[in-house]
């Protein structure tokens, strides 16, 4: 195809040159190779000036130049294209055009090497910290116990920090790499291309130079390029200019249209001239980095809530030195022997240094176990979690800060068409002037008035149809769902679509709304073809006949036509004069109807408040109340505080203007209501935009309404919009899980090394201890909460407001009650574990570790549901957090049998273990019984909000 289509004769001889033994593919590959340098170099000679002086001139705009290379017919040929048919489309074609021209792809910032990830890991406080202790504890190490085992307490804090740096490294790496992957998807754009003699769709990043794009409204200008043909055609440059006023596009003046720009009114179609670095746009996105390093509230927040924490352990470590220091100095401390420790000038210097390290040991250890580095983590693991698992159920994250609103809306705005119905319009009744025409009885109609209907019907739209040479093959139908509709139908009926006039008459066809059509009509056609008057008496019989339709959900659409006077023709030849509106003969109405998707109602009735922007015939979809239906026009015109009062009762509003959609979101958000609002077309961008929450529907949406939502639901579906809701305030509790997990050991943890280092002045937890327990709390502990699965409960909940306290007063009960216990069982442990048990000093430090551990891993038991008292419901089918909690315990074991000079342990027996196990499990009883106290909705400790 490709050699026949662009005569390259050199072609034909490299397919004779390969030896018989190479195999077919490898002889189409290198086919492919050499027919891509020979075209290439043959695009290059055909077209006479530099490749880059072409870019120059849409850049520059320069419309002379244009003239000077034959108008855009001229560029289109020696592109080797056709303004009409475009490009053959053929691999070889479209290969030899990305090798002459570049592909349609820009090229961004690198992204983030491993490595980066890891140095950012050290500049974390916490690190810096205990690298500065790890070397002071090596240096006084060697020196109190000599070179081989005074090194072991620092090496193991250097070992602690190496491994808790690489599982923190290697996980925000792999998340930045899945928001990288995601984020390409999102970008993603659908344009409909004309190849092969056909409009097809094709992805954004797969056009060519010689591409012939067809331009809507709502679309994104894909590529640089020049106008073809259009009507009306106006662009919003704001996005490469920075002016918000319409720019014109037409062939006279201004023909040429910058990659990045939108189409906000009339259609077009337009030649690719530039793409991937050669246009605007591509230079400016290049130099701007697709880093998913955005912060959504929920960060900031957390991020505020870890610096008050991070102020409460600073405070602690300082208030604990300090009454160790000014106990040791007054002589309060004593020795094994019972002798006072200090001792004024008989106290060597030496002992004095020794005691004041171990206090800011002391010190350093609640620091250490008190900072919550946890916490951003487990959001940037929650939100990766989300983000995948929303791309299996067809849905596209365009914004971070969605993922945690999207679980809060009390309101949802939806269109009908194409989200609670499937978009497929087809013709199920057809009047002609007020005659209903069975599909059988077609053949009565008269030819004259037939051939009119066909012409209003092919040549008034800007959609098309394609029927392949292949036998059997059936036709194609391109343009809005509408347009397809009526085309098809049209095909069905008559098999013509076009036909020119020849008698050099003009004609005026009008369609649209059917009451806005018949009232531009005077006459009608009957049957037979003849033109009747449209008395009063006809236009309640078509006024009956468009309610009818609506009444069955049928859009109704009219035709009308008019033969232009001659004293006007040459006035209307020249395109001096408009499309005459009054005075038209009626032809006849098409009732056009969209099924309701499957599964709609049980979706809008698991969402307790909705409201749908439609025609007011469809209230009857959602079975509302008539009070709650109003037309677009009534609602604007309410005062501001009959709309303000009106405003939660009104669940449709038919007819409605973009304005009156941006007018119903903001009364609602001035309600309080937090709004999520659905939406596909141009229209529905300043809705979207000004929504809490905006949800593009459908990959074919244009790109206007996904620049300004936070969600692109890729199959347009309003169930998964119901589902979205889900993964969104399961997101938001998931979170909330692991800060009621984090919080409880650092309650308990802070406390108890608190009291452990103002009593006996040391604490019973070493730092590469703490660091073992932060590694779990922070990195597995995240991966075993965030991977919770919505469940139907949480749409039964009330959706989080606008003021809802981070941590609520079921958290405060919950992780209170189990610090408390954790508290009394270790402090316990650690004063009366040696008499009680009957261990030495090193055992029954170990069975303090071992125990403080394991009681972590019990409670995320606990934390899986902060209400339900069965903590063990559906873990069969969380797989992942099993398995998280099975490695917790074989790393544990590990640590404690087989690290011992490293962890600064000791073996323990089975009985020894199944104390610690004992202790461990008691949690969850107590968690029974504590989610059986009943707590007020009224928020407490609102400090830590």
């Amino acid at each position: 195809m490709f050699q026949e289509n662009l005569h390259y004769p050199c072609m034909n001889n490299i397919a004779t040159d390969f030896p018989a033994e190479i195999e077919s593919s490898n002889k189409k590959r290198w086919h492919l190779a050499l027919a891509t340098i020979y075209c290439s170099r043959a695009f290059k000679t055909a077209y006479n000036s530099d490749y880059s002086s072409l870019a120059k001139l849409v850049k520059d705009k320069n419309v002379d130049e244009l003239a000077n290379l034959g108008g855009v017919q001229g560029v289109a040929a020696s592109l080797k294209s056709d303004t009409t048919n475009g490009v053959s489309g053929d691999l070889e074609d479209v290969a030899c055009r990305d090798e002459a021209f570049g592909s349609n792809m820009y090229r961004k910032a690198p992204a983030k090497s491993f490595f980066i990830f890891v140095w950012e890991s050290f500049k974390y406080p916490t690190i810096i910290i205990l690298l500065i202790w790890g070397a002071l504890s090596i240096v006084f190490g060697i020196k109190e116990d000599g070179l081989k085992e005074g090194w072991c307490d620092g090496g193991g804090i250097y070992v602690a920090v190496l491994l808790f740096i690489t599982v923190s490294s290697i996980t925000r790496f792999r998340q930045n790499r899945q928001f990288d992957k995601l984020s390409k998807v999102s970008k993603i754009i659908q344009v409909e291309v004309v190849r092969k003699e056909r409009r097809q769709q094709i992805s954004i990043f797969e056009i060519v130079v010689g591409d012939v794009i067809c331009l809507k409204i709502g679309d994104q200008v894909p590529a640089d390029g020049i106008l073809v043909e259009g009507h009306s055609l106006q662009v919003d440059e704001s996005s490469m200019t920075g002016e918000s006023d319409r720019v014109e596009i037409n062939l006279a003046q201004n023909p040429f249209l910058i990659s990045g720009t939108k189409v906000v009114d009339g259609y077009g179609m337009m030649l690719v001239t530039s793409v991937d670095m050669n246009t605007t746009w591509g230079e400016m996105m290049s130099e701007i980095s697709s880093d998913y390093n955005e912060h959504t509230p929920l960060q900031e927040l957390l991020e505020k809530l870890t610096s008050s924490i991070d102020k409460v352990g600073w405070l602690v470590a300082l208030l604990v030195l300090v009454v160790q220091l000014v106990k040791y100095f007054t002589g309060t401390t004593k020795d094994e022997n019972g002798n006072k420790e200090f001792n004024g000038s008989k106290t060597s210097s030496v002992d004095v240094i020794n005691v004041v390290v171990g206090s800011v040991a002391n010190a350093v250890v609640i620091v250490v176990v008190t900072i919550p580095e946890g916490l951003p983590l487990a959001v940037t693991l929650t939100l990766a979690y989300l983000m995948k698992r929303m791309m299996d159920d067809k849905a596209i994250v365009r914004k971070l800060s969605a993922c945690e609103t999207m679980g809060s809306p009390t309101t949802i705005c939806t269109d009908k068409t194409g989200t609670l119905t499937l978009n497929k319009m087809i013709v199920t009744k057809f009047f002609l002037g007020k005659g209903h025409v069975k599909e059988e009885s077609h053949t009565s109609i008269s030819a004259e008035v037939l051939e009119l209907f066909h012409q209003g019907v092919g040549l008034n739209t800007t959609g098309s149809v394609f029927k392949s040479s292949y036998p059997c093959s059936s036709f194609e139908f391109s343009g809005s769902p509408t347009e397809k509709a009526i085309l098809s139908w049209a095909k069905k009926k008559s098999g013509v679509l076009i036909k020119n006039i020849t008698d050099g008459t003009i004609h005026a066809h009008w369609k649209g709304a059917a009451e806005m059509i018949s009232r531009m009509c005077s006459h009608y056609y009957d049957l037979e073809g003849n033109v009747k008057p449209l008395e009063h008496s006809d236009k309640e019989e078509c006024d009956r006949i468009i309610e009818g339709m609506a009444a069955s959900s049928l859009r109704c659409i009219a035709f009308a036509h008019k033969q232009v006077p001659k004293a006007e023709q040459e006035d209307h030849e020249h395109m001096h004069g408009n499309v005459p509106d009054n005075s038209l003969i009626l032809l006849g109405f098409v009732g056009l109807k969209d099924p309701s998707r499957p599964g709609m109602k049980k979706a809008v009735e698991d969402c307790h408040s909705n409201r749908m922007w439609d025609s007011e015939m469809h209230a009857k979809m959602l079975e509302v109340d008539e009070g709650a239906v109003i037309e677009g026009e009534e609602f604007r015109s309410l005062t501001d505080e009959e709309r303000m009062e009106r405003v939660e009762k009104i669940c449709v509003i038919a007819r409605s203007s973009p304005f009156d959609k941006l007018l119903m979101v903001q009364c609602l958000r001035k309600k309080g209501h937090v709004v999520a609002v659905t939406g596909d077309g141009t229209n529905d961008a300043p809705a979207l935009k000004e929504a809490d929450i905006g949800l593009s529907m459908g990959i074919q949406g244009t790109e206007v309404a996904k620049e300004c939502s936070d969600i692109v639901i890729l199959d347009a579906k309003f169930a998964s919009v119901v589902t979205i809701l889900k993964w969104g305030r399961c997101f938001y509790i998931n979170i909330l899980k692991f800060i009621q997990f984090q919080l409880t050991a650092n309650v308990a943890a802070l406390m108890i090394n608190f009291v452990a280092a103002v009593s006996s002045g040391e604490v019973p937890l070493t730092a590469v201890q703490l660091l073992w327990v932060n590694l779990i709390m922070d990195t597995l502990g995240a991966f075993a909460l965030a991977t919770e699965k919505p469940t139907e409960e949480v749409m039964k909940k009330k959706p989080v407001g606008r003021t809802a306290p981070l941590i609520t007063n079921i958290m405060w009960r919950n992780l209170m009650a189990q610090a408390l216990y954790q508290i009394a069982v270790l402090l316990t442990l650690q004063f009366k574990g040696e008499l009680i048990f009957g261990f030495n000093k090193r055992v029954n430090d170990t069975l303090f570790f071992n125990t403080f551990v394991l009681c972590q891993a019990f409670n995320e038991f606990n934390v899986r549901s902060m209400e339900k008292k069965n903590v063990f419901e559906g873990i069969q089918k969380n797989k992942l957090f099993m398995g998280i909690i099975g490695i917790t315990l074989v790393l544990q074991v590990v640590m404690v049998e087989f690290l011992k000079k490293f962890a600064n342990t000791e073996r323990l027996n089975w009985g020894q273990w199944g104390i610690c196990i004992g202790f461990a499990a008691a949690s969850w009883p107590i968690g029974w019984l504590v989610k059986c106290i009943t707590v007020p909705e009224r928020p407490i400790f609102s400090c830590f909000m």
